[in-house]
């Protein structure tokens, strides 16, 4: 009888020397973040303590405090029409007519005691809710400038001119109905992309409720955060004295100013009050700050981008800024 050696099955029998590799996880991955913080912090403190990072922080800091109330009110004002308002209503508020539906919106803003950062979120809602893009537009535009918070604002910081009241008020709600109209007439469906929301099919109307206010501040607040980065950067780096030299001549004063609203990305509750006090620039070139800030800087752009898309955005603000700079010049001419 022949005895044979049965040969280990080495597919079972994996080898037990073979090294079984690294496994990062996120206790590991917080232990070497805090470890590179407390290791870099001497270079941190040094950088956040010199005059430029003093300044940009403030910047930030400030744009954000100024804009995340206004925010919030929008997203609840946006969550409202999307959970609790039907879309018979909209058809019956606003006239059949798209070319008369934009002036209705337009004026309509003007029941809205917010800021341009609120206003994203609820026309993003309207458009969901079946509002011809035009109208929703016109909202998005007029909101931010000619509610009654902001054109009391405006008298209070321009007590001396009290012009600049109606001024604001028509050029802005001028540009509103003008971008409506002019999206009607030149818009394509596909340069618009559809705001995204999560659907909350078969949940009760708290938790829509709800669900929509996290989406949508989770959504619009970190493109707040993205312009408000941007803006303390461009604030931080732009010499002062640049200023004082575009106030001497009247065309480049006002292409100045509009140019800063965009960069300084300052809540339309407080523009007012920062340019009232540049005293060295007309008051055309001052009513061009005023217009173009609420409709178009910096955390606009990010939050429109974020909204309706890249591709509307950069079709729709250089046009807005253009059509802002041409009223305000037109309503000053007249009115200032």
């Amino acid at each position: 009888m022949t005895l044979t050696k049965a040969a280990p099955d080495r597919a079972e029998r994996p080898d037990a020397g073979g090294s079984q590799g690294w496994h990062f996880n996120s206790s590991l991955g917080l232990t070497m973040l805090l470890v590179l913080v407390v290791a870099v912090q001497g270079p941190i403190r040094r950088a956040l303590s010199t005059p430029v990072m003093q300044s940009w922080t403030t910047v930030f800091v400030a744009v954000v405090v100024q804009a995340l109330p206004f925010l919030v009110l929008g997203v609840l004002l946006s969550a409202v029409i999307a959970v609790f308002v039907p879309p018979s209503f909209f058809a019956r508020a606003l006239p059949k007519r798209p070319a008369l539906a934009v002036p209705v919106a337009g004026m309509a803003g003007a029941v809205l005691p917010g800021c341009e950062c609120a206003s994203v979120p609820v026309a993003g809602a309207l458009v969901r809710r079946g509002v011809t893009p035009a109208a929703a537009l016109a909202f998005l535009l007029s909101a931010p400038a000619i509610n009654p918070i902001v054109l009391t604002a405006t008298a209070v910081a321009f007590p001396r001119n009290p012009e600049m009241v109606f001024a604001r008020f028509g050029a802005s709600l001028l540009v509103a109905c003008a971008m409506g109209w002019l999206w009607q007439r030149l818009g394509r469906t596909d340069w618009m992309r559809a705001p995204a929301h999560p659907s909350f099919e078969g949940a009760g109307k708290g938790a829509a409720f709800w669900g929509s206010v996290r989406h949508d501040v989770m959504h619009a607040g970190g493109f707040l955060v993205i312009g408000a980065m941007a803006a303390a950067t461009l604030k931080a780096v732009v010499p002062a004295a640049w200023l004082h030299m575009a106030a001497t001549n009247p065309v480049v004063s006002v292409l100045a100013l509009a140019i800063l609203a965009v960069l300084l990305s300052i809540c339309s509750e407080a523009d007012a009050f920062v340019v009232s006090s540049l005293t060295q620039f007309s008051l055309t070139a001052r009513l061009a700050f005023l217009v173009v800030g609420p409709m178009i800087d910096l955390k606009l752009f990010a939050m429109q981008a974020g909204t309706f898309g890249r591709g509307f955005a950069l079709r729709f603000a250089p046009a807005t800024f253009a059509m802002a700079v041409l009223v305000s010049v037109l309503v000053g001419a007249v009115l200032l």
